[in-house]
């Protein structure tokens, strides 16, 4: 089965809103885990505009399941993940301005500094993966860092999905093969939604993980967080 990491920057982001502390992003992580998720993912930003860096350490305690960090390797970021030594960092080349995740890494001009940050984390006995696009010459480049694991990139199959799904795929078939080949495991995350999730899991057999938070989240307003959370499992299964 395709574990299910829940991103829980949203509710950061609504609780940062308002200046207080509810909703509790802890509370909600042990929900979540509750519900069945088999993994918590955060993403903080160097403004720390929802995931504050004190959540990731106020969250250590409460995530049994799989906890995934992800975020630009600045050396604030490297500092924290090595503090904390989550089960799984993920590397994302995102700039302080994006509003969200936007691109994957170029892996043959990053090789070098790629190469570094796997190094550091393997060292400290992480889990290491990096965010990639659908492309072959990536997939490639990714495996010759030495990370463990490659997450796909997944928003322009979602953008498609709607007007050719078979179409829409095809490049992520062919890198996810591809990397189950040279050793890489795959993960996936970006837009994916009650939705299209079920054809993504089927067309991609050999998928570890998805990180869902946007689409979960929002889902959640209208059927409840433990519905939607076990209609994911069941589109995993």
């Amino acid at each position: 089965m395709t574990k299910l990491s829940v991103n829980i920057n949203k509710i950061a982001t609504l609780r940062n809103a308002r200046g207080g502390g509810v909703p509790d992003v802890v509370q909600f992580a042990i929900d979540a885990q509750n519900f069945g998720a088999q993994g918590i993912t955060i993403h903080p930003r160097p403004d720390q505009r929802h995931i504050k860096y004190q959540d990731a350490f106020d969250l250590k305690p409460v995530v049994h399941t799989e906890y995934n960090i992800e975020g630009n390797p600045i050396a604030e970021f490297v500092k924290l993940v090595i503090q904390i030594k989550p089960t799984q960092v993920t590397l994302v080349p995102d700039s302080p301005d994006a509003i969200t995740s936007n691109a994957g890494w170029d892996t043959l001009k990053n090789r070098l500094f790629l190469t570094e940050m796997a190094d550091e984390f393997r060292y400290h006995g992480i889990r290491t993966s990096i965010f990639v696009d659908p492309v072959e010459q990536q997939i490639e480049g990714a495996k010759a860092t030495g990370v463990d694991r490659i997450e796909l990139y997944t928003e322009s199959y979602a953008k498609r999905y709607k007007e050719n799904r078979q179409q829409a795929i095809l490049p992520y078939v062919t890198c996810a093969k591809l990397a189950d080949q040279i050793g890489l495991g795959v993960n996936a995350g970006h837009d994916l939604s009650l939705e299209n999730i079920a054809f993504f899991r089927a067309e991609i057999p050999n998928l570890l993980e998805v990180s869902i938070g946007h689409a979960l989240v929002s889902e959640s307003i209208y059927y409840g967080l433990e519905k939607v959370i076990a209609s994911y499992l069941e589109k995993l299964r």
